[in-house]
């Protein structure tokens, strides 16, 4: 069947079935598009923001005292 018989056959549905035919051609073509990332590409970045350093509480006091000072002047 060629692109012409196809869309003449579209056009003789009803209204709800031409958005269902959007809606599945859509779909596949998202799939086809955006395939799903590998869930093990994701999951070797996990902690990569961490600091090797433990942070106590004072010293996180101290970060923020520092930040709130620069960022009034």
């Amino acid at each position: 069947m060629t692109l012409p018989e196809v869309q003449k056959q579209v056009l003789q549905l009803s209204t709800n079935d031409r958005w269902q035919l959007v809606k599945t051609l859509l779909e596949s073509l998202k799939r086809e598009t955006y395939p799903k990332l590998k869930q093990g590409n994701l999951s070797r970045l996990r902690g990569i923001a961490k600091s090797s350093a433990p942070i106590g509480e004072a010293d996180a006091k101290e970060d923020y005292v520092n930040y709130l000072t620069e960022k009034c002047q």
